[in-house]
């Protein structure tokens, strides 16, 4: 039996009149439904006005160095530069694993992906989205305030650049682009967030150049509201709250965002969807799909690099990375999610054929999981069968791959210059990375209806989410 219900934002939705709790184990027993009273969300940036100080008066000399703009900044801000460097944009260290006993701090100084791989040996290139002047090697001073980069967060002149190790591009006037600093914006935290990986819309699928002035279609809040992103990301002494793709744990002080944290827990006018809350993600239901209007990376094949015959082409082949697949309105992949994650490190063991670098935690039991959406990026990357662990090859280094297009040389120095053992042999091998979807929310009409995951061939893997059959009814998997 089935019941047109109404959802919140006008909805509709086709609900089967079956057990929807999402803890059950099998009680399909049928149930009326219920109302609820909801709960409005409060809108962070009712009535705000961004009012800041024009700065051009105190920068009317040319400037010859980026450290001058940060020591004139400190003169009135004299907490800033050792706010800053207390953050991840600073330190590049956001949480901790336990590796035999011990706590180590991790972060990208030290994490492995299977987009550029590892900044140990490529830390010129790397280092031209830290939030500082001058990283070039492992032996960067992280306690020299005058090297804290102002410019990055709060250009206002749209003119402002960063080039290897982190230093402001060529053609940069410091002076105009001090003048113009203010609260930072879209555009701001964009520069490095929109491009990560190496290019506009590789890595996140949720983060490019379309939320810059975007639709609502694109992302409501965005869109139709004009949040910033500090609307959300509130900051507190230069902490950017946020870390959903770090792991951590009891010893890392972390700042979390939720969505509950406006829309409450109760957000709906119905109890029945209400109740989903406990163990769906919002942005499982509000985001269908992500790279909405530009593609996204969803495959990058390292071991096809190198090929002088085949033609560049940025979506599909270059011969410094290999070959890729982009997408875009991609739906999610689905997975239970308590807020950490699972990393690999550098020097950790492969532990898979298809080794996850990161990979969720929690599962059905965990009371604080629930049920995220992720874009599932996968590669081919290279490692040492022998030793079985993944190698951070030189790639833009000196003497890198992207220069000699030599593997065996790239491998025997990232592998020297990251302190690890080598066999001298090399091979390719799958992984896989998780990036939760949190932004490009659709507006509440667009939103995931109830047949979209309860119903035949819907979008939910049930049988890996732990049920063996659909909550909502159906017939055991298998049958």
């Amino acid at each position: 039996m089935t019941l047109k219900i109404l959802a919140a934002g006008g909805v509709v939705a086709v609900l089967a009149l079956a057990g929807l709790a999402l803890q059950g184990g099998g009680d399909h027993r049928e149930q009326a439904l219920s109302t609820a009273v909801r709960v409005a969300p409060t809108n962070p940036i009712a009535g705000i006005t961004r009012p800041h100080l024009d700065h051009s008066a105190y920068f009317k000399d040319k400037i010859a160095t980026p450290q001058e703009v940060t020591r004139k900044c400190l003169e009135c801000h004299e907490n800033a530069a050792n706010e800053v460097m207390k953050t991840p944009h600073w330190e590049w260290l956001s949480g901790d694993v336990e590796r035999d006993g011990k706590t180590v701090r991790t972060g990208k100084r030290n994490l492995m992906n299977n987009f550029c791989i590892s900044i140990s040996g490529n830390w010129e290139s790397c280092t031209r989205c830290h939030a500082g002047y001058g990283w070039g090697d492992d032996k960067f001073d992280f306690t020299k305030s005058e090297n804290v980069d102002c410019l990055v967060c709060h250009d206002g002149s749209g003119g402002y650049s960063k080039g290897k190790k982190g230093l402001p591009g060529d053609k940069v006037d410091l002076a105009a682009v001090a003048g113009s600093v203010r609260m930072p914006n879209r555009e701001n935290c964009g520069i490095c967030h929109f491009n990560g990986g190496g290019g506009m819309g590789v890595k996140h699928g949720d983060l490019d150049d379309s939320l810059i002035n975007p639709s609502e279609e694109v992302d409501v809040h965005m869109g139709r509201l004009n949040f910033q992103c500090v609307d959300c990301h509130k900051t507190e002494h230069h902490l950017v709250p946020g870390k959903v793709n770090a792991t951590y744990t009891d010893a890392t002080v972390t700042s979390r965002f939720a969505c509950e944290k406006c829309h409450t827990e109760t957000p709906h006018a119905d109890a029945q969807l209400n109740k989903h809350v406990a163990r769906v993600a919002c942005q499982t239901c509000h985001i269908p799909a992500f790279a909405r209007k530009y593609a996204t990376k969803m495959e990058w094949d390292w071991s096809q690099a190198g090929d002088a015959a085949r033609k560049d082409d940025p979506h599909e082949y270059l011969k410094i990375k290999g070959s890729f697949r982009y997408d875009e309105s991609v739906p999610p992949a689905y997975a239970w999610y308590n807020g950490k994650m699972e990393r690999y490190i550098v020097g950790d063991k492969l532990t898979a054929d298809d080794q996850p670098v990161n990979s969720p935690k929690g599962d059905r039991k965990d009371p604080t999981a629930r049920i995220f959406p992720f874009k599932i990026h996968r590669a081919k990357q290279i490692y040492d069968p022998v030793n079985r662990v993944l190698i951070p090859p030189i790639t833009a280094g000196d003497g890198g791959f992207w220069t000699k297009f030599d593997w065996a040389f790239a491998a025997e120095k990232g592998m020297q210059t990251a302190g690890l053992p080598y066999s001298g042999q090399f091979d390719f091998t799958p992984t896989h990375m998780y990036w939760p979807i949190n932004h490009m929310t659709t507006p509440a009409k667009k939103a995931l209806t109830c047949v979209d995951c309860h119903s035949e061939g819907g979008r939910l893997d049930w049988k890996a989410l732990g049920y063996d059959r659909d909550p909502a009814g159906g017939k055991p998997h298998g049958t």
